[in-house]
């Protein structure tokens, strides 16, 4: 069977799950300059962006048995994200409007998240100073923790917290992507 008709066969199971109300999850994969990302969205909104590098088949895996696994292709469902992307991505957005829904995300961690989008375009903050802003000044470690296991990176902007020293610290899509985000928000800022 041909590519082509693969596709075509795909689309429609997706599509006739969603008639049936059988689609909990849908994913696509886009290109864009720090990669591949995989987006999955749910009935509230974006759950994941995944890296390459974190293994689709892998992220995939886990969101069917953390979330469900009814969970299907269907790239039409996540357009405006996609859209969204591209703009970012060209300089043509600064701030992300698709609903998110935190459901990967409790207690501390869910709270840091949520402070994150408060960072502003082209801004950075360092771990030490989230903490503060969430009245918790010794929650540095926890900060840290909370970035790294964000489910949602770009889209909400772990990529702008720094370490307190200034230094880039880690990103779960590697340091030489959240240079990329850091300087790609630096330039659209200044313009």
């Amino acid at each position: 069977m041909a590519e082509a008709d693969l596709t075509a066969l795909r689309d429609r199971l997706s599509h006739r799950a969603e008639e049936a109300e059988l689609l909990d999850l849908a994913y696509r994969i886009v290109d864009s300059p720090v990669g591949r990302l995989l987006l999955v969205a749910g009935p509230r909104g974006l759950v994941r962006v995944a890296f390459d590098s974190e293994g689709f088949s892998q992220v995939l895996a886990g969101l069917s048995e953390r979330i469900s696994p009814r969970l299907l292709h269907a790239p039409w469902k996540l357009e405006a994200v996609a859209r969204e992307l591209e703009e970012y991505f060209t300089g043509h957005r600064s701030r992300f409007e698709v609903p998110v829904d935190f459901i990967l995300s409790s207690g501390f961690r869910l709270a840091v998240q949520r402070e994150l989008p408060g960072i502003g375009y082209g801004q950075t903050a360092t771990y030490r100073e989230l903490a503060e802003r969430l009245e918790n000044p010794k929650a540095v470690r926890a900060v840290g923790t909370a970035c790294a296991t964000n489910p949602l990176p770009v889209v909400v902007p772990c990529h702008r917290v720094l370490r307190s020293d200034g230094s880039l610290g880690g990103y779960l899509g590697g340091l030489e992507a959240k240079t990329l985000l850091l300087e790609l928000e630096k330039e659209n800022a200044a313009a």
